[in-house]
């Protein structure tokens, strides 16, 4: 399979694999504790674990997608902002 014309850069190949170990990681976790006991956030509505890793993931998403459009840094500091901000969403969200 030909991946030339991915832009594959250790910052991302590491998001990707991330993201993977992650889903790997709920997905045990669920089987092992089953439901994850919803509960109201900062949001005023219900979330369980899933929902709030998929919020987690799509916040991640466009954190890098804005730094790669607005800022030069390198994108491991987006990684950092994106691990900070899905610490967050687990704990007040």
């Amino acid at each position: 399979m030909n991946l030339n014309w991915m832009a594959w850069t250790k910052p991302t190949a590491t998001f990707f694999i991330i993201i993977a170990c992650l889903l790997i990681c709920m997905t045990i976790w669920e089987l092992k504790s089953p439901g994850g006991h919803p509960r109201h956030g900062i949001f005023g509505f219900e979330t369980t674990r899933g929902d709030r890793l998929f919020i987690s993931l799509l916040g991640s998403a466009y954190i890098h997608i804005f730094w790669l459009a607005l800022i030069s840094l390198s994108l491991w500091w987006a990684l950092a902002v994106s691990l900070i901000y899905a610490l967050c969403v687990f704990k007040w969200v």
